[in-house]
């Protein structure tokens, strides 16, 4: 498993379209066949700032994920949304065991 957490601030005017968009991508992609889970969470005290929460089968499959319509469409979307460039850091699965993601 390979687990990504992306960190994104988003401009206080944008964070409707943002969510819209991130909404969009998120559906599609848990149509793909290497995507375990896929999660946006929202701050409350803070709502322009969100974190997406990633969940692939094989280290592979983040990568095979950038190349699908729907993550090109978002990124493309979502660019100028953003307060400050977005972030992501990886990790490997502990617990539950990689059969208990779904």
């Amino acid at each position: 498993m390979r687990i990504v957490h992306v960190f994104v601030h988003v401009r206080e005017d944008r964070i409707g379209a943002f969510r819209e968009a991130t909404l969009e991508n998120a559906k599609a992609s848990l149509r793909e066949p290497g995507v375990a889970r896929f999660d946006v969470i929202q701050r409350e005290d803070e709502p322009a700032r969100f974190v997406l929460v990633e969940v692939y089968r094989t280290p592979e499959d983040p990568a095979r994920h950038k190349e699908t319509p729907h993550y090109k469409k978002w990124r493309d979307a979502v660019e100028d949304m953003m307060a400050e460039p977005r972030r992501s850091v990886k990790y490997t699965n502990v617990f539950p065991e990689d059969l208990g993601w779904g």
